[in-house]
């Protein structure tokens, strides 16, 4: 890689050292073995916790359970395999969720295109069982959404927030959530692919492009190669990569098309900031050793690109070091509260110049929020903006 893209790998811990050294493992090396020096006074606890973070271990225990030494504890392989049961079970189950939910919309003439979950692990991993998904995220045509939600309450869902109450804030968001009580099971149904603003495809044009799943007797049908491979960029570095996972999806697709000898034609130009190519590229190839794709090398000489790289490395640390002292009895509220303040800053700096305006805009913009905490009939929907502040106070102190 080009000198100019070297990042500090300084702040990155010895447990997240190890994670990573292991990812970088393959899978039919039954000979490998670890380093002295990379276990080297570990805190295999804080190693745990990030591989529960990072919603990596059903890679890190298919790794590690066949290695001969002793240097990874066996109740740490313990834990890891029984998170790995779970997550299959958890899978398995959304699977079955996911062909009724396709099977009901589909006999109401409702597309859905699935974004997330076993489709894309199916697709990616080609085993449900190695990636990990809590929920199952659907788009539907933005004129459908209350058809949707209606099926969705029918099955049994519940939500907080209906998407009719959202008809005066849909443009500030772009899903709604929703809970089975009884299947223990969460869908978002999205109406964009990413939050407002910014310019994406219309629903028609990707479902021109759409596959259908080979992962069920029913048809399930999700994101086309470059339509998937796009949004699962703009939704990671949207969120500073802040868990490895959406990194190795990366890793995986990259890696997979460069066997086949696919190029990776990307609809970039249009829907994607290159800035977040090249930031992904950059992190992928330091982080896992991707190989870098010969018609993406032109995309690495974006301006800022090293340091946009740099603040996501730092964002992931700082991430991780959370998840590991909410779990620290000893740290106190207000640290964690400092340290949250500090992270979503760098969250903040890693928008794009229009999504920052929006942000700042959307501080000030009534929410649906405001709506539940004081109910105004419509005509009196005005008051919500000077409430706002007040209404904003009531609930934090409420918390």
């Amino acid at each position: 890689m080009n000198k100019n893209y070297s990042l500090n790998m300084s702040i990155i811990s010895s447990e997240l050292k190890l994670l990573l050294e292991i990812m970088k493992m393959k899978n039919d090396d039954s000979k490998w073995s670890l380093k002295k020096e990379l276990v080297k006074d570990i805190d295999w606890n804080l190693f745990v916790i990030l591989v529960d973070h990072h919603r990596v271990y059903p890679l890190i225990y298919l790794k590690i359970k066949n290695i001969n030494n002793n240097m990874i504890p066996s109740q740490v392989i313990q834990i890891l395999q029984k998170k790995y049961k779970e997550n299959t079970f958890q899978m398995l189950l959304l699977s079955a969720e996911m062909e009724n939910i396709s099977k009901d919309f589909t006999e109401k003439n409702i597309r859905l295109l699935f974004l997330k979950g076993p489709v894309i692990a199916e697709d990616i991993y080609g085993d449900i069982s190695l990636r990990t998904s809590k929920d199952l995220d659907i788009l539907v045509p933005i004129n459908d959404i209350s058809i949707a939600e209606k099926l969705l309450l029918d099955r049994g869902y519940k939500s907080e927030k209906s998407i009719v109450s959202l008809e005066n804030w849909r443009w500030m968001t772009h899903h709604v959530t929703y809970y089975h009580p009884q299947k223990k099971v969460q869908i978002e149904i999205h109406w964009r692919l990413h939050p407002p603003p910014g310019k994406e495809p219309s629903f028609n044009d990707l479902w021109k492009r759409k596959r259908v799943s080979a992962l069920t007797t029913y048809q399930v049908h999700f994101l086309g190669k470059e339509d998937l491979f796009t949004y699962l960029v703009s939704h990671g570095a949207r969120h500073g990569w802040f868990r490895l996972r959406w990194l190795v999806d990366i890793d995986k697709i990259i890696r997979k098309r460069i066997d086949d000898k696919e190029n990776i034609n990307v609809l970039l130009k249009e829907y994607l900031n290159y800035n977040y190519i090249a930031q992904t590229i950059v992190l992928a190839n330091k982080l896992l050793n991707t190989p870098i794709p010969e018609e993406m090398k032109s995309i690495l000489t974006v301006k800022h690109t090293s340091k946009k790289a740099q603040l996501s490395i730092l964002y992931l640390v700082k991430m991780g070091n959370l998840e590991i002292n909410q779990y620290n009895a000893s740290y106190s509220l207000i640290k964690l509260k400092l340290q949250r303040s500090f992270i979503n800053r760098y969250l903040f700096a890693m928008k794009s110049s229009s999504h920052k305006i929006y942000f700042i805009l959307k501080l000030f913009y009534p929410s649906h929020e405001d709506s539940v905490t004081l109910k105004l009939p419509k005509s009196l929907y005005f008051l919500y903006f000077p409430l706002r502040p007040f209404l904003w106070a009531w609930r934090k102190a409420r918390k």
